[in-house]
């Protein structure tokens, strides 16, 4: 091995050493006053077979949540081109509103729950450039109903835009640009935020995008090897981790990152509604939730939207199983 090569081998061992420092030890600063929230669904919930209105109020008016952030989506809104359907959107902004609830609208062609991208199927057929050009169609007519709510404290463009994961046809940084400029255009009181995965990225380029970061937050999840072959495991990152690159965010681009999905329901092989409780047990179970909360609240960071309310409420309902739903009324009340 010649000279240069080991002082090569050496400088990149010091600086994994740093690395590993950095984003690994250390304890970030303590939140006094942490907002919590939840995501809804109402795909999900009814997935689930659930009264959605009825789940909807109960995590407002049983749990006393009070931050929402409402996943729509595309395909069920605008299922005939041209021709929308806010009926069930209407509603649950218009509840959120008369209960002094804040909520943040999630629009776009990606905007989470399995398959990720929610594409009408008349659009199916069309080109990248066509399907892009309706989705700006489809953004306005949603801006252009909602900005004069004052339920709505942020929209939050896209659901982990530039993450590949789901079934999506395309990902574009460019196009996903466009669509941040068109709700300014739109609506230019409310910051925007745009999320990316909490374990898989250093938040670089939807930072440079979106006025507020928001990041996945998971601890325990199925790893896919092949469809039919993988295992369970316990994600390793340390609370410090999220600490830190919020941190970098925060000095680099003056932004500030928060948590718009912690997990707070099982991730297994199929969509768990399609296993038997032992399995969704393996990544959560009441212990496991309380594992991800106090996981949350080491990392620093303000504010936490949990994934998971519609399988809280289908436990308590469905499988005569509360405890967590009991569990997460504490942690609303404490606010």
């Amino acid at each position: 091995m010649t000279k240069m090569m080991k002082i090569i081998i050496l400088f990149l061992l010091v600086l994994f050493i740093i690395f590993l420092y950095y984003f690994f030890i250390g304890k970030a600063p303590k939140q006094k006053n942490i907002i919590w929230g939840v995501n809804f669904s109402q795909m999900q919930a009814e997935n689930l077979k659930l009264d959605w209105k009825e789940t909807y109020l109960a995590l407002i008016d049983d749990l006393k949540v009070k931050n929402i952030k409402l996943i729509t989506n595309w395909d069920f809104i605008e299922a005939q081109k041209d021709n929308y359907y806010f009926d069930d959107i209407d509603w649950q902004v218009k509840e959120a509103e008369s209960r002094g609830v804040n909520l943040i609208y999630v629009v776009g062609m990606k905007t989470g729950r399995w398959p990720e991208c929610h594409i009408p199927q008349w659009a199916n057929s069309l080109s990248k450039k066509q399907q892009q050009q309706e989705i700006l169609k489809y953004i306005k007519e949603v801006i252009l109903r909602y900005k004069n709510y004052k339920s709505i404290v942020n929209w939050q463009v896209e659901n982990e835009p530039l993450f590949k994961f789901g079934k999506c046809p395309w990902y574009d940084k460019k196009f996903l640009k466009e669509e941040v400029e068109l709700v300014k255009s739109l609506d230019s009181s409310r910051p925007i935020i745009v999320s990316d995965s909490g374990e898989q990225s250093m938040w670089f380029g939807v930072a440079k995008i979106g006025d507020i970061i928001g990041t996945t937050m998971y601890r325990k999840v199925w790893v896919y090897i092949t469809d039919k072959y993988g295992f369970y495991m316990n994600l390793p990152f340390p609370p410090i981790s999220y600490w830190r690159k919020a941190q970098i965010i925060k000095k680099v681009f003056g932004k500030d990152v928060i948590n718009t999905e912690l997990q707070a329901e099982p991730w297994a092989q199929k969509l768990f509604y399609d296993i038997p409780l032992k399995e969704q047990e393996k990544t959560m179970n009441l212990e496991q939730f309380k594992k991800n909360i106090e996981y949350a609240k080491k990392t620093g960071l303000k504010e936490f939207y949990l994934w998971g309310g519609e399988w809280w409420y289908w436990m308590k309902e469905k499988q005569n199983q509360p405890e967590i739903w009991n569990e997460t009324r504490k942690l609303f009340n404490q606010q």
